[in-house]
């Protein structure tokens, strides 16, 4: 079966850690078998359509299942399966190879022992994909690579090890098969040999190559090899940047192991989170899928942050949430209907295709009410797609990742950041069009850049960014941005200021007028919780003073419950701007992720439109929790803008759920667009909405929204 090719190519470079350049070398690790070519295989000429870029309408179907359990698949019907997925509206479906327990799920001569012990259906996956193929849904192969309960029995040398030589992950008497393994131990050679013979036993269309992570490893494989290039393994932060470039050596090894299979399979490492690491290893990757279950841990924040950062890299993304009520692994729970439309409706505006986690009884029968459920909103994403085929954001404003300058073997580390979760959010409940980038993207494109609460700058990047101001480009720093790596002082004159240090008081206050920066808001002070950077001035112009409290809180100073009052006293400078850039001396972002004061986010969003007085759209008097997207199909001399309200609301104490869809109407929406706009219309309904035009900018009212609705501008 000839396929074309599902590789993007990628402008992106990569680049290794200052600390082991120079290159490591790793061990060269002879096969256990011989290398065979994969067998051919036509599945009694099914009409799968493999011409077809990453499909829209996805299922990871889980497959962990315990040796313990008795027989394994004795309810599964090809045809009632392929039938099901079909019905559902489903086009591809990851089946899975090998699971976390170890077991095996298709014909093996290599590793008969490795067979499910109760299966009753050896050749599952064969079947899987034979039924599948038939009915042109593809079958991505899932493989479990660092959690393997089996292997790690069998073999506990190949564990990875922390510093006190006990395996990561679950102890003795806890259940889990968590523990992890080294890719630098000769379990690589076991798993080139088990994807060799995958290729031989079952067509594979692509790999999603699960729990492939970085740990700062001190097992013996691990030290040794530092110990030969002289690095000092005793430091955690050696051993976590030795293992990253193990890992990145690792994905690129595997990637031309398998291209020797097939050029052409889809190829994807899974770490749970995408963000500015990925770029050491994007060459290794066909396409990248974001692991977000907002119930499951991730949060309604971490899709919107990780999507934002994925689109720019060039790379096809998919989008992957679950079906159930938590997270994986949930058996017999279904998700509301409102908060899977609200997941995958909010992949198709940010530019992701979707994929929904499932996972198959041991029996092997899927649940019909599941499939309900997915097939119901995948109906509607079939109805969209038209829509959302090569679309591309388009954005005014660019927001720094702090993963990018965070130390992930911080206590307080993770992987959506205080700062992070707070940009995102009042950008989002300012409907402003924002993409999340590191200090190697493309600066020009945007026309604001932020810099949120403590990205720090050198060298190179103030070299970029004093170019993009110098052609008009404007900047909003915080906190602790700006400053140079050792945090002593500005690395960059564009804000017009320099440090003193931490502020003598905390918290403190701003004098608010009513105008200005403070528009909207009360002729008060209001309070900024967490301590801010004292500055001076060096040509920035004060929007904002600080005053100060009688005196800070201690055992021997202290008034009522809570921080003493305002003396009512200028301390300094709060909120200053030099040409176009702007500073808060304060850690707004992370101060909104925390407790969400408001005023911090209308302040925030007046310096916004202080720097962007005409973003690409503008809605007035809409509710905060309405999120827009704006995106363009070039090709089809159209934009289409999507808008969604759902509600997260905290119900339980672990985690948000959306249940109802609640309508708003009348929303006034404004898009200042380069191109003469002919006609809007929502869509796929077809209908027309009446819009008035002003020079550049196309204002309309969108009568009605329940839940998620795409507006075509065709120009």
């Amino acid at each position: 079966m000839k396929r074309r090719s599902f590789i993007q190519k990628s402008i992106l470079t990569t680049g290794g850690l200052g600390l082991v350049a120079g290159g490591i070398s790793f061990p060269v690790h002879a096969e256990n078998n011989k290398f065979t070519e994969p067998l051919a295989f036509d599945p009694a000429e099914g009409p799968l359509d493999q011409s077809l870029p990453l499909r829209y309408r996805q299922v990871h179907l889980d497959f962990h299942t315990s040796g313990q359990i008795p027989d394994i698949g004795i309810e599964f019907d090809p045809e009632e399966f392929a039938s099901t997925l079909k019905k559902a509206n489903v086009n591809s479906v990851t089946c899975f190879g090998r699971c976390h327990h170890g077991y095996i799920y298709h014909e093996t001569d290599k590793f008969p022992e490795r067979i499910h012990p109760l299966t009753r259906r050896p050749h599952l996956l064969k079947e899987q994909i034979e039924a599948c193929h038939k009915n042109n849904i593809r079958v991505p192969i899932y493989v479990t690579v660092q959690w393997d309960e089996f292997t790690a029995k069998e073999h506990p040398e190949w564990l990875m090890l922390d510093e006190e030589g006990k395996p990561f992950g679950n102890t003795t008497f806890q259940p889990g098969f968590y523990q992890r393994l080294c890719v630098l131990t000769p379990y690589r050679d076991f798993l080139k040999a088990y994807l060799s013979e995958l290729f031989e036993k079952v067509p594979v269309d692509g790999l999603f190559l699960d729990i492939v992570g970085v740990f700062p490893n001190a097992n013996r494989a691990s030290l040794e090899a530092m110990q030969k290039k002289g690095l000092n393994a005793a430091e955690v932060s050696v051993r976590y940047a030795f293992y990253e470039e193990v890992i990145n050596e690792f994905k690129s090894d595997l990637t031309s192991f398998i291209r020797k299979h097939d050029k052409d399979c889809t190829i994807f490492y899974n770490g749970g989170h995408i963000g500015p690491d990925i770029r050491k290893s994007a060459e290794s990757y066909s396409h990248l899928e974001l692991e977000s279950l907002p119930s499951g841990g991730w949060g309604y924040l971490h899709f919107p942050l990780t999507s934002r950062y994925a689109r720019t890299l060039g790379k096809d993304v998919l989008g992957m949430t679950g079906k159930f009520h938590t997270s994986w692994g949930d058996f017999h729970s279904l998700k509301n209907k409102a908060a899977l439309e609200f997941e995958c409706f909010s992949m198709l505006a940010l530019n992701a295709k979707c994929s929904v986690g499932d996972q198959l009884h041991p029996r092997g029968k899927l649940d019909s009410a599941t499939y309900d459920l997915i097939g119901g909103v995948y109906k509607q994403v079939a109805e969209m797609e038209s829509w959302c085929e090569n679309a591309k954001a388009v954005t005014d404003i660019a927001v720094f990742s702090a993963e990018e300058f965070l130390d992930r073997n911080s206590p307080n580390y993770s992987r959506v950041p205080q700062q992070m979760m707070g940009v995102v959010r009042m950008l989002q409940e300012g409907r402003h069009q924002f993409d999340i980038i590191d200090s190697q993207s493309d600066f020009p494109q945007y026309k604001l850049l932020i810099l949120p609460d403590d990205i720090p700058v050198y060298g190179a990047l103030e070299s970029k960014l004093k170019t993009f101001t110098e052609n008009g480009g404007a900047l909003i720093a915080s906190f602790r941005s700006g400053l140079s790596p050792d945090g002593v002082n500005f690395a960059t004159s564009l804000f017009g200021i320099d440090l003193i240090g931490e502020a003598p008081f905390s918290p403190d206050f701003l004098a608010l007028n009513g105008e200005g920066i403070g528009k909207g808001l009360p002729d008060t002070e209001l309070v900024m919780y967490m301590k801010g950077m004292e500055v001076q001035l060096k040509g920035a112009e004060p929007l904002i003073y600080a005053n100060v409290p009688y005196f800070n809180r201690t055992w021997e100073h202290f008034s009522s419950h809570r921080h003493t009052p305002s003396e009512g006293k200028r301390g300094y400078p709060a909120i200053t701007k030099y040409g176009n850039g702007i500073y808060f001396m304060h850690p707004i972002f992370s101060q909104y992720a925390h407790s969400a004061p408001k005023w911090c986010r209308d302040i925030f969003l007046n310096a916004v439109n202080m720097l962007l007085p005409n973003p690409v759209l503008i809605m007035e008097d809409a509710p905060s929790a309405l999120i827009a997207a704006v995106n363009a199909q070039t090709e089809k001399n159209r934009y289409v803008v999507h808008f969604l309200y759902y509600v997260p609301e905290r119900r339980g104490s672990s985690f948000d759920v959306v249940e109802d869809v609640v309508p708003v109407f009348n929303l006034k929406v404004n898009l200042n667009l380069p191109h003469k706009i002919r006609k809007i219309s929502a869509v796929p309904q077809g209908k027309n909405i009446a819009f008035r035009e002003n020079g550049d900018s196309y204002s309309f009212t969108l009568p009605e929204l329940l839940g998620h609705q795409m507006i075509e501008v065709v120009y």
